[in-house]
């Protein structure tokens, strides 16, 4: 019998990795993300790349807390428990300026698209969440060492899902639930800086690993499978790093 996974942030990068990855194992698909038409044609690659995938997108903006409502009327509609839930939405908010107000700003839409959106989804879903199933959240390797722009709300929410994942463990450990977070360094192929990484700095990023070269999307997505599978059901309340050795996970 397929299970039903529920993936965030699933129109492109790691979300659109992981939800690929659940679906070569004839998992039944629910891909969120906020863009429609973006989604949409994430489903359809994925739909195209893995025969006889069930994957169904549902354009959510998960930021928002009305979202989460919606998202539980239309999981019980498919009327299956949720088995595997992984919030892959998040953001490098911009920074404008140094001031009080552009500082304020980029903490608050950190913490909205990083840390809420997480919140939103978990807390929504928890009472369609299968006994024995697993919840998966999207950390950075900026919660250990910062974020290297901006003024530190990046690295500051992505730090906020550590406690909440630990909390989660606690709270659903009675009903066979697993809570883990996943920290990656840096992985190419993501849209996390819009385009606009330099290639002086993506060297710099690819020199702090021990192996020397920059992750991809399906090396995350392969931990998160695991992290929702049989095997990896002994796993709980950890933050797991996936960066390549930079800096030696510190």
């Amino acid at each position: 019998m397929s299970r039903l996974i529920v993936v965030t942030g699933a129109s492109a990068g790691i979300g659109k990795a992981t939800a690929k990855r659940f679906a070569e194992n004839n998992d039944k698909m629910l891909l969120i993300a906020r863009r429609e038409e973006r989604l949409t044609q994430a489903a359809e690659e994925i739909e195209s790349s893995v025969p006889g995938a069930d994957v169904e997108p549902l354009a959510l903006d998960m930021s928002d807390a009305g979202s989460a409502e919606l998202l539980r009327s239309h999981v019980g509609s498919i009327g299956l428990p949720v088995d595997g839930l992984l919030c892959c939405t998040g953001s490098l908010p911009p920074t404008d300026g140094e001031g009080l107000v552009s500082v304020l700003a980029e903490w608050q839409l950190a913490y909205q698209s990083n840390v809420l959106t997480a919140v939103i989804a978990v807390e929504g879903l928890l009472p369609l969440m299968a006994d024995g199933g697993s919840i998966v959240l999207y950390s950075s390797i900026a919660a250990y060492r910062g974020s290297s722009s901006g003024t530190g709300g990046y690295g500051a929410a992505k730090s906020a899902l550590h406690s909440y994942v630990h909390r989660l463990a606690n709270r659903l450990g009675p009903r066979g639930i697993s809570a883990n977070a996943i920290a990656p360094g840096y992985i190419a192929d993501t849209d996390l800086f819009g385009g606009g990484l330099s290639p002086t700095r993506e060297t710099m990023l690819i020199r702090q690993t021990v192996l020397n070269r920059a992750g991809e999307p399906a090396n995350v997505a392969e931990l998160g499978f695991y992290l929702c599978s049989q095997h990896g059901g002994h796993v709980t309340s950890q933050i797991i790093q996936i960066n390549g050795g930079s800096h030696h996970g510190t």
